[in-house]
């Protein structure tokens, strides 16, 4: 096995001394900007990396951000959210010549626990942290020790009697895609960065889509019930439900695990009722697929009696049939953004909230016109 290159090795090479090379490499004054440049030069050529650990002890920072996934194993492999997500932050992180630490745990516990060592052996400068919870403990956590992170996607509130309550959203409104970013507000009780994504505004373009059609009965099926995104979209499905005059009998959401099994429990189920939905709103593309193969094995026809929509567009979505109706949006965009946003926040800037590029329906073969005798 090649022996790892050392500062001895570049200090003989270059023709100096290796408190010249430590200087050189390590950005300080002492030696001349043509020593310097013939230093690095000769690094290059040896492959010379930093000791990651031996950075940690001397306070320098590890080069590296760290992500870990706290979602049930099963569910990870057939869903294309944290692909494009993942992608779209290895590309900024890649171009900033900083490493990508990923991990997947079994529950945030599990996570908190890594934060910690992570922080603790200084492997990561900061965090990603995806999948934001109601009373979420992890931005309480990072602010306690002190690790810079950007959450992908809103906060829930913190756990405890300071719960700092969400403002009120106005359930017939859409905000405009990319406003510039804003200060995070000052009545947040963590120093945490995020960028978040409009799923209120997105369930309001689908109940549109869907109420324009006459659809009257719509279930929802949803997501992990305890992350604050699944939270918003329920609400904002009753309140988009309640705006047009429809209460919980006629439009609801269930909840699941994500994954294809469970999607297609709950579509078995609701379909089974006395009054069975005439649209199905899934919260990835993997469910919505597998809702789509119950009702062929049901005999119910998409979408003559039964129209779907995806939450997340992706190639399953365009070459099912019927194609699915679907909301697409820049997942890899997100990522890049909320990539961009911590690195911005190691430089030094202020905590903030940046907007992702608002989400577009994007009608195809799932949807149609609600049957015509059907009960309202």
């Amino acid at each position: 096995m090649a022996r790892r290159p050392t500062i001895k090795d570049i200090a003989r090479r270059a023709g100096v001394s290796e408190s010249a090379v430590s200087f050189a490499l390590n950005g300080r004054p002492g030696v001349s900007q043509d020593t310097r440049a013939r230093i690095r030069r000769v690094a290059e050529e040896l492959g010379w990396q930093a000791n990651s650990a031996a950075r940690a002890l001397s306070g320098e920072r590890s080069g590296a951000v760290g992500l870990v996934l706290a979602r049930p194993a099963h569910t990870l492999g057939v869903e294309s959210f944290f692909l494009q997500l993942v992608s779209g932050i290895q590309e900024v992180l890649s171009a900033a010549r900083t490493a990508l630490l990923f991990q997947v745990v079994e529950d945030v516990d599990a996570e908190c626990a890594v934060y910690r060592r992570w922080w603790a052996e200084r492997r990561v400068d900061g965090v990603l942290v995806v999948d934001p919870r109601t009373g979420d403990p992890r931005p309480a956590l990072l602010a306690e020790l002190g690790l810079p992170a950007v959450t992908i996607g809103e906060p829930g509130p913190p756990p405890g009697p300071a719960t700092v309550p969400a403002p009120a959203a106005d359930p017939g409104s859409l905000r405009a895609p990319g406003p510039p970013p804003t200060p995070a507000p000052a009545s947040l009780l963590w120093p945490v960065s995020a960028v978040r994504a409009d799923d209120a505004g997105a369930m309001a373009q689908v109940l549109d889509h869907l109420h324009g059609l006459g659809h009257r009965r719509i279930v929802h099926i949803a997501g992990l019930p305890g992350l604050a995104h699944t939270v918003r979209r329920m609400e904002s499905l009753r309140s988009e439900a309640a705006r047009r005059g429809l209460g919980p009998d006629h439009v609801r959401s269930v909840v699941t695990d994500y994954s294809d099994a469970q999607g297609a429990a709950a579509t078995r189920r609701v379909l089974a009722e006395p009054q069975p939905p005439t649209a199905l709103v899934f919260d990835n593309d993997v469910m919505a697929v597998a809702g789509s193969a119950v009702a062929a094995e049901l005999g119910i026809p998409v979408p003559d009696l039964l129209s779907i929509v995806a939450w997340d567009d992706s190639a399953l979505c365009r070459v099912t049939h019927p194609r699915l109706t679907a909301l697409v949006r820049d997942t890899a965009g997100f990522g890049r953004l909320a990539a961009e946003e911590l690195l911005s926040v190691l430089a030094g800037g202020p905590p903030r909230v940046r907007e992702s590029e608002q989400p577009r329906l994007e009608p195809r073969d799932s949807t149609a016109p609600a049957p015509a005798h059907t009960d309202s």
